[in-house]
């Protein structure tokens, strides 16, 4: 993830192995069973295009996996998915939508 340089190496590596934990290892298949913050996370990072990086030190099978969730989570119907959240998920989804642009 390269849109900042970051000084501090512990944070960037917590913040990459978390990116890639929830497309592996915890991922849910749903964005309303997703944390809010881990999925403003991954939809905005694959919004800035920055995931790959990310993603690079993974093995190819886990590489693959990472990226077709990433496109399906970000294939999905913005207005379609604010309409069914509820509890002020509609401002993740607006903020989204703004990004897709």
């Amino acid at each position: 993830m390269t849109t900042h340089p970051l000084t501090d190496n512990t944070a960037k590596n917590r913040l990459v192995k978390k990116v890639q934990d929830s497309v592996l290892s915890r991922w849910v298949n749903d964005p309303h069973r997703m944390d809010r913050r881990t999925l403003a996370l991954l939809l905005l990072a694959s919004a800035a295009d920055v995931l790959e990086n990310a993603f690079a030190p993974l093995s190819d099978e886990d590489y693959e996996v990472a990226m077709r969730r990433m496109r399906e989570l970000s294939e999905v119907e913005i207005e379609t998915e604010a309409v069914r959240c509820a509890g002020g998920g509609e401002v993740l989804w607006a903020v989204v939508a703004a990004f897709a642009k």
